[in-house]
């Protein structure tokens, strides 16, 4: 799935442990077979040792156990120094500084446009939780995430950006305690639409249809995983300025269209549906700032109320 549907490049791990690329980097995703627990630890990267020191002493300070990672497992990371700790929910998170570079180019698994990281990082990731309330201090003050969005209804749901990326971390106040998803992004739409093209193979792969978010613009489809958590496929994702940007709480359903939830019952389908008819009624769109104006007095009198 890593290679042939995603188009990453696995990396010779030894046991059943196995790494893949996206980029210049050494690894961005690491699968353990050993087990079967879905999410084993988020990696969040900060510039570099003095920042590493600082964020140990804050989380130290708000009573977070901190330990050093060991040289083995920075060796193992690939990166120059980290800390590992846990969040209120026990779910496992590593700090690190200095990633390794590799010295050969990236050679995807098939053959697609490239994966779109750099400064934005691998993607995001989002968390089923049993609260968000316990959790959102954590995150939010002590890690210093910073909110993009969120709703309160019909339960917690908050997006947070640590970069222009509109969201690299999510909470769903869910009652579950699970990974709900990571998105990696695409640099074309054509390697999504080939993507789910792929997907589309085999049964039961796709589970939210080719669809597009309405808080961060993605155009994207999800898969079902062998480990019982799903990966969004994307492109197109919202970039912001962290400087302006305006927290503020969502009251549109989750994709503007498609997204069609496979795996859902029809109860809830409908209600999602029905939510997606309702931004299609109020003409909710997307601005896309390279498409030219149409010239058409009506259209720019209906985009402007908008």
């Amino acid at each position: 799935m890593a290679t042939g549907l995603l188009g990453m490049q696995q990396v010779d791990r030894g046991g059943k442990t196995r790494a893949f690329r996206m980029d210049d980097r050494k690894q961005r995703l690491i699968v353990d077979g050993s087990s079967d627990a879905g999410l084993a630890v988020m990696g969040w990267e900060v510039p570099g040792i003095a920042e590493l020191d600082q964020l140990a002493g804050r989380l130290e300070s708000h009573g977070v156990k901190v330990t050093r990672g060991s040289r083995a497992l920075a060796d193992e990371r690939h990166v120059a120094e980290l800390i590992t700790f846990a969040d209120p929910a026990g779910n496992r998170l590593e700090a690190f500084c200095k990633p390794e570079l590799a010295s050969e180019p990236f050679q995807p698994g098939r053959p697609i446009s490239g994966f779109r990281t750099g400064a934005l990082g691998m993607g995001h990731v989002v968390l089923n939780v049993e609260n968000v309330e316990p959790l959102l201090p954590f995150y939010r003050d002590v890690l210093g995430f910073h909110v993009s969005d969120f709703g309160l209804k019909p339960y917690g749901l908050y997006f947070f950006h640590v970069n222009g990326r509109h969201h690299s971390f999510a909470m769903v106040g869910s009652g579950r305690k699970a990974l709900h998803h990571f998105m990696v992004e695409l640099g074309s739409l054509d390697d999504v639409g080939q993507g789910y093209d792929l997907a589309q193979l085999e049964d039961g792969r796709v589970v939210y249809t080719l669809g597009r978010h309405t808080n961060d613009h993605m155009t994207s489809f999800y898969v079902d995983t062998p480990s019982g958590f799903f990966i969004e496929y994307g492109w197109g994702g919202r970039i912001i300025d962290p400087q302006t940007w305006q927290p503020h709480e969502t009251f549109d359903g989750p994709s503007l269209w498609g997204h069609e939830r496979l795996n859902m019952p029809e109860e809830q389908r409908k209600r999602l549906r029905e939510m997606r008819m309702d931004a299609a009624a109020r003409g909710v769109r997307v601005p896309d700032p390279r498409v030219p104006p149409l010239n058409c007095a009506w259209l720019d009198q209906v985009v402007a109320r908008e």
